[in-house]
């Protein structure tokens, strides 16, 4: 197996998309570009700029999810705070999913009020684009839900004053208006505190029936609630293109039985060549893949 370092010099890289013979790499605080030929595995050109925001902060990961026509670019921009304890000015172009137009670069907000958007996938039924969400803490170890929900163009989901399709947190100073009339309610809850990153749907899977129409989500786990919630690779499974059913555990066994320390914590879900899951662990620094049990 060749190991080796494909590009070097990046600034807190998260999501990578393809197209056209460009790699587009999410920095913390730019979308950029390489040229790149699948099966390449060192790349010598110089990182070009395409788009800049706002880097750094508690939820630097910026994953990226290439439109289905090729022609922008979704960027997932989580909050620098909390609640936006550290003010609202330090939260311009952030708790938002970003279109970038290519090759341009030009940007439009897509949608907002997002905490901390993480996982982008469309899903192949309706097209719809769908996103992972990590909602606030120090509510308790039972509230807020993260969740997953469609991206609607121009959709306020009420971070920081509001969570949940309007409920309002009192702890965040009322807005000037109230618009917990237009917040819009998030469409599938995972669970308080999961941690939901990565987003797959299993178009191209080949996991057996079972797994055949549904999304693969990475939960990196909780680090403020007893007892731990996420820590594993979950399968929401979707009928007509919605979610239609509980989650199923799919990969498992990244905590020990006393909770005491985690051998793993997943990130990243991705669907291979043959069908597999590719699931990364930023704990165990590794790559998990997931086939079917034969």
């Amino acid at each position: 197996m060749i190991r080796s370092v494909l590009l070097a010099g990046l600034n807190s890289p998260s999501g990578m998309a393809w197209a056209d013979g460009q790699l587009y790499i999410g920095n913390t605080d730019a979308l950029v570009r390489v040229p790149f030929t699948p099966g390449q595995t060192k790349i010598d050109a110089k990182p070009v700029v395409v788009a800049r925001y706002p880097g750094g902060g508690n939820h630097w990961a910026r994953n990226v999810q290439m439109a289905r026509d090729g022609k922008s670019i979704f960027v997932a921009i989580g909050s620098a705070s909390n609640i936006a304890e550290k003010g609202l000015d330090k939260e311009e172009r952030r708790a938002m999913i970003l279109q970038v137009q290519l090759p341009s670069g030009r940007d439009r907000v897509f949608a907002y009020g997002l905490r901390n958007p993480n996982g982008l996938a469309f899903e192949p039924v309706t097209g719809e684009l769908w996103t992972t969400v990590n909602e606030r803490d120090m509510l308790g170890s039972d509230i807020v839900p993260d969740y997953l929900s469609i991206v609607q163009l121009g959709g306020f989901y009420g971070w920081p004053w509001y969570y949940w399709g309007g409920v309002p947190d009192k702890r965040v100073e009322e807005p000037a208006e109230d618009t917990s009339g237009y917040v819009v309610r998030p469409d599938y809850s995972l669970g308080p505190h999961v941690a939901a990153l990565g987003l797959a749907f299993a178009d191209g899977t080949a996991l057996g029936p079972d797994f055949a129409s549904g999304a693969f989500i990475a939960e990196h786990g909780s680090w403020n609630r007893r007892p731990l919630s996420g820590y594993k690779l979950v399968f929401v499974p979707f009928a007509k293109g919605k979610p239609a059913g509980k989650p199923r555990d799919v990969l498992t066994g990244f905590i020990t039985a006393d909770e005491d320390e985690a051998r793993g914590r997943p990130v990243s879900v991705a669907v291979g060549k043959s069908g597999a899951l590719l699931v990364s662990d930023d704990v165990g620094n590794r790559i998990w893949r997931v086939t079917a049990v034969k």
